[in-house]
């Protein structure tokens, strides 16, 4: 993560349960409800929590806070080897996110969230002109963050290329398929793309998938944002995996 703060209550809290490191945790005089459950964490880590004022929260994080900043390590990334390894060790075949040039960074902490409760196992991110983790993520992800494994890579076109030779499907999400997605058979080893929020995929990343499916529209609005349409398909893998 390029900042080291943890911000709001859900994120601080899974941080705390992940045991990870932290220095110190600020938290708004008055605050109540569940402070107390992340001072008794924070007590039992021996990690020192220092009651301020709501202006040096403000000064530390210039969004919503709700109480409270953690000072902590940064998160590291994962590698593509250790996504796999995880799906390999679950005896899962491997269910993974490839986001193409996602630039919001709301979008990517609720796309964590929902890559969390819907049993993937890694999120790939390219390495330039793409959203990375930051404290928006963090706390968008209501924590997600702390168990989702994260990986970047350089080239995304040679990374599907590399995930279709270990026989991954490689499924891109587009408005423009002919396929829905209910249609697909989404079962099995399976790379799920999602693209840019307003250009969507680019063209070598087009060319790298297997199949392209679309969420159908019937109302005035063509498009789903970012994080609801991947949290759609998310959900579909999900069911043809498990039911």
């Amino acid at each position: 993560m390029e900042e080291n703060l943890i911000v709001g209550r859900n994120a601080v809290t899974e941080a705390l349960k992940a045991g990870r490191t932290i220095s110190k945790i600020f938290i708004a005089q008055g605050s109540e409800g569940s402070i107390k459950k992340i001072l008794a964490l924070a007590n039992e880590a021996g990690i020192f929590c220092e009651f301020t004022n709501s202006a040096k929260l403000d000064k530390l994080f210039s969004g919503r806070h709700q109480g409270v900043i953690a000072i902590a390590a940064p998160v590291a990334y994962s590698t593509l080897e250790e996504i796999l390894a995880l799906a390999e060790s679950k005896k899962q075949p491997p269910f993974i996110i490839l986001l193409d040039e996602l630039e919001d960074p709301q979008n990517f902490g609720a796309i964590l969230r929902t890559a969390d409760a819907a049993g993937v196992h890694g999120v790939i991110i390219p390495k330039r002109r793409s959203v990375s983790l930051n404290s928006t993520v963090a706390k968008i992800s209501a924590g997600a963050v702390e168990y989702v494994k994260v990986a970047q890579v350089v080239n995304v076109a040679q990374t599907l290329e590399k995930l279709r030779e270990m026989n991954l499907m490689v499924v891109g999400s587009s408005m423009d398929a002919e396929k829905n997605f209910y249609d697909a058979d989404l079962t099995g080893g399976i790379v799920l793309v999602i693209g840019n929020e307003g250009k969507g995929m680019r063209r070598l990343t087009r060319e790298n998938c297997d199949v392209l499916i679309k969420i159908p529209m019937a109302g005035k609005i063509n498009s789903l944002n970012a994080s609801a349409a991947a949290a759609v398909l998310m959900y579909e893998i999900f069911r043809q995996r498990n039911f």
